[in-house]
């Protein structure tokens, strides 16, 4: 079994930053993808930024030049510094890892933007 543990959400002015970090437990494959998803209400789970095992990383445009996501494989760790924030950016956050087809996610963490 893969466990997620996720922390970091908080409540930000626009302009603002915050740092979400996510630990991953259990067995985690060598080769993998970590991630970040979020999804507002009334809105489908959208992808904010993916980083493999080997560090290519993938963003959704809305964050590119703002969002940077990083791993450390050596603690089972991935982050997502947030910086630039806007209230369009206002979600639960949720981490995921993705190995050999199958996916596992955290329990959310809510980041709340205000104008």
């Amino acid at each position: 079994q893969v466990q997620l543990v996720e922390s970091g959400g908080g409540l930000v002015q626009a302009g603002g930053s915050l740092r979400l970090s996510c630990v991953f437990s259990g067995s985690i494959f060598s080769k993998n993808v970590m991630g970040w998803y979020r999804q507002a209400p009334g809105n489908q789970r959208e992808l904010v930024a993916t980083i493999t095992s080997g560090g290519i990383i993938n963003c959704a445009d809305s964050v590119k030049g703002r969002f940077t996501i990083s791993r450390d494989n050596a603690k089972n760790t991935v982050y997502l510094q947030m910086n630039n924030l806007k209230p369009t950016d206002t979600a639960i956050y949720y981490c995921n890892l993705s190995q050999y087809g199958t996916n596992y996610w955290g329990q959310g963490t809510q980041v709340t933007v205000s104008s």
